[in-house]
């Protein structure tokens, strides 16, 4: 430690820094490179199934879900179908709109194992204006 150390002192610091995931994953921008979205917040896609996933313990219940395949890309996820009774306003060959569901870092959240997105609107119209009645599913 002299007096003209500093230099050196930044250096060691900015290697040390490198060592964490985060920091790395942040300062080379691998998010956007491994995330299905492309760093959009929405984006559409076709529904290809419907399936029940288990919640995580100590809950239990069947988590309403939709296997998605994005248009812009082709990738596939899966897609959480929010509050009561969304799922009889989803069916297969739809055309959903999905966005993140907030987790930290992109990731997962509470009970539901490995969904990392929600379905906002079907066909168009918002999923909640249809949950509520507000407005009538369109058919193609």
């Amino acid at each position: 430690m002299g007096t003209f150390n500093a230099r050196k002192m930044v250096e060691k610091r900015k290697k040390a820094k490198y060592c964490k995931r985060g920091h790395k994953i942040k300062v080379l921008g691998l998010f956007k490179k491994t995330d299905p979205l492309k760093g959009s917040p929405q984006a559409k896609g076709m529904v290809l199934s419907k399936r029940q996933l288990e919640q995580k313990q100590p809950h239990s219940g069947m988590i309403k879900c939709v296997r998605v395949k994005l248009i812009k890309n082709g990738k596939e996820v899966t897609a959480h179908l929010p509050k009561d009774r969304a799922v009889k306003f989803v069916n297969e060959h739809d055309e959903v709109t999905i966005e993140g569901m907030g987790g930290s870092q992109g990731k997962s959240v509470g009970s539901i194992p490995g969904v990392r997105y929600r379905v906002c609107a079907v066909n168009g119209i918002s999923l909640e204006m249809l949950r509520t009645g507000r407005k009538e599913r369109k058919t193609r």
